[in-house]
């Protein structure tokens, strides 16, 4: 089985390197930490590569393991996380994985694209996290207080706050074993799902007064611009959690958030029913999950709004 030979690679490897997506949220944050401890604790040289961490995470234990950049070049082994296929990590970061000598991902979108020596891929997972307790729990790899804290926040990050759909049995039942444990739930859940600093409630705020809706209030769409971000100050982290204030609103299925980036705009759409969010930002390149998705669209404002809420209307009952 992949699991026993990855277990075979990592006792070969002395140098090990994880990282996650671009932007990483609470599962590639959280899964990334707990592979990095499990490792550390099982006497391996692992790291970290990762950059832009909202300050909500700072609670996290392995934060002490991350890296931007490292002196080796070649490592032994590479772990991939919450990454559908390669263009998806810093593109500073992608010789890292390519130069490794064994190269592994666990993932849980909906289309992979099977970049690693060894893939672990659950498409029904609603977290890489999750993916982990089990691929931890068959493999006899102790999940401590610390590395269940981390995975925890990625399940709860991931199922936003055990509210989405895509929360299982095991997801429930792995939050019950972590609160006999000891691991304060209660505190995960404040600090990666409540917390916010004055600049994201600003950032909330603009975005709730730019709300638009269309094809008859099915679909919200709000915007933010480089100029904007400048202006309020923004930081990893602060515009998490916008494109979520559409989808809560009665009668909307689809939800638009559009971000300027360096080029174009960056794309983040939810779904509260049947469209298939993924499907919709295909059409642009990107993908993900049913009910989260997101692509890049290299184009002007008004060009990407209109794109996006014509293609996202071809799904609509």
């Amino acid at each position: 089985m992949t699991l026993d030979e990855i277990l075979v690679e990592i006792k070969e490897a002395e140098n090990i390197v994880v990282m996650a997506h671009e932007a990483p949220d609470g599962d590639a944050i959280g899964s990334s930490f707990a592979m990095c401890l499990a490792l550390r604790n099982m006497d391996k040289n692992a790291y970290v590569l990762m950059k832009d961490i909202p300050e909500n995470f700072s609670y996290l234990p392995g934060k002490e393991f991350v890296i931007t950049e490292s002196e080796i070049e070649t490592f032994d082994m590479a772990i991939a996380l919450d990454c559908p296929n390669l263009k998806r990590i810093p593109a500073e970061f992608i010789p890292y994985f390519e130069n490794a000598k064994v190269k592994v991902e666990f993932d849980h979108h909906n289309r992979n694209d099977m970049f690693g020596d060894y893939n672990v891929v659950n498409h029904v997972s609603p977290a890489t996290a999750q993916i982990l307790v089990s691929s931890f729990e068959y493999l006899g790899i102790e999940i401590t207080k610390d590395i269940g804290t981390c995975l925890l926040t990625g399940v709860i990050t991931d199922t936003n706050g055990f509210r989405n759909s895509n929360v299982t049995v095991e997801s429930f039942e792995f939050a019950s074993w972590a609160l006999s444990k000891g691991i304060n739930l209660s505190k995960v859940y404040k600090e990666a799902m409540l917390t916010m600093t004055k600049e994201k409630f600003e950032a909330q705020k603009l975005a709730m007064n730019r709300l638009e809706f269309f094809a008859d209030g099915k679909i919200a769409f709000t915007y933010m611009t480089k100029e904007d971000s400048l202006k309020l100050n923004l930081k990893a982290g602060d515009k998490d959690g916008i494109v979520e204030i559409g989808k809560s609103i009665e009668g909307v299925e689809v939800s638009i958030f559009l971000y300027e980036k360096e080029k174009g705009y960056k794309a983040s759409l939810r779904s509260n029913e049947y469209v298939n969010v993924s499907e919709v930002c295909l059409m642009f390149g990107g993908g993900g999950h049913i009910k989260a998705a997101g692509a890049n669209m290299n184009m002007p404002l008004e060009e990407a709004k209109k794109a996006i809420i014509t293609e996202a209307t071809k799904y609509l009952k």
